[in-house]
């Protein structure tokens, strides 16, 4: 069966891009007869906006989204992430990394996504000897390409040798990793099918990955166009993108439909039927594969 989600971060409210990819991924798990999860990743604490995540599902609720089943938070969910931790260890894919960033940084090259870790942990003889200082886990990554179909983008692929490098899992700090939670709730969610931003579009082959190692399925995916500003920026917490205004709900959900290609929508002042509306008619052929610019 069809098991999508809809997994916010409570570092901020709600905006304009996030309500895209919720309409999008709840239009394509209902309009396929699926269920549509809602998962927090409330997994740094240190950045999290107080009360965000009761907003969040306040303003999901108020634009009319329903969900199924009860939220998941991850930072409820740590013994999982240990479970699944630990059986890398025992398959002997992972290795404690003791390098400070700015250390490993120092020389290292660009990739797809930031420096390229510089290995000089992955060999027990190189590591430095360091007492009392909590290690973070990396995987060993091939020197392969792991490449996949993406229902938007299409054809993407990264070898991850060469452009991400072995990545962490587990922080020193103690704070796990994105990469490895979001493939641990994926499987044991039953996820299918990630609909989601292209921002996430390079951290797929890493996740990916971490599926292969573990045994478990790996979903179809699909990466929405990002939403600009009139400067090219992502709108995002960081770009000062407004929090939604609950008194313009049918307004921006009518913005938001204009962004995936959908159709105009009848007069309503129900934006739950906007939504149905929305499933009705969805399209993913006819989502936009590159940016848009949102005022």
């Amino acid at each position: 069966m069809y098991t999508g989600r809809f997994a916010p971060s409570p570092t901020g409210l709600l905006h304009i891009g996030s309500l895209l990819t919720a309409v999008a991924s709840y239009a394509d798990a209902r309009s396929n007869g699926g269920k549509w999860l809602i998962r927090m990743e409330d997994l740094d604490p240190p950045r999290e906006m107080p009360g965000a995540a009761s907003h969040i599902l306040h303003t999901l609720e108020a634009f009319g989204f329903e969900w199924d089943g009860e939220v998941a938070y991850q930072s409820r969910r740590y013994a999982l992430y240990e479970e699944t931790l630990c059986r890398l260890k025992t398959a002997g894919l992972v290795y404690p990394c003791h390098c400070s960033r700015k250390d490993w940084q120092a020389g290292a090259r660009r990739g797809a996504d930031g420096f390229v870790y510089n290995g000089r942990c992955r060999h027990p003889d190189q590591r430095p000897a360091l007492q009392g200082k909590h290690p973070a886990w990396r995987i060993r990554v091939p020197d392969r390409v792991i490449g996949f179909s993406d229902g938007i983008v299409g054809g993407y692929a990264q070898n991850l040798a060469r452009d991400i490098g072995d990545f962490v899992l587990l922080r020193a700090d103690g704070y796990w990793a994105y990469q490895l939670a979001v493939v641990a709730d994926d499987a044991e969610q039953g996820v299918t099918h990630i609909v989601r931003g292209q921002d996430l579009l390079v951290s797929t082959p890493r996740q990916i990955y971490l599926q292969q190692c573990l045994g478990v399925p790996t979903p179809q995916y699909a990466h929405l166009p990002l939403l600009t500003n009139a400067q090219g920026q992502k709108w995002s917490k960081q770009t000062l993108a407004p929090a939604l205004d609950l008194n313009r709900r049918e307004q921006l959900l009518r913005q938001v439909f204009r962004y995936l290609k959908l159709p105009e929508a009848p007069e309503t002042d129900r934006p739950a039927e906007l939504l149905d509306w929305a499933v009705a008619h969805w399209d993913m052929g006819k989502v936009p594969r590159h940016a848009v610019t949102a005022p």
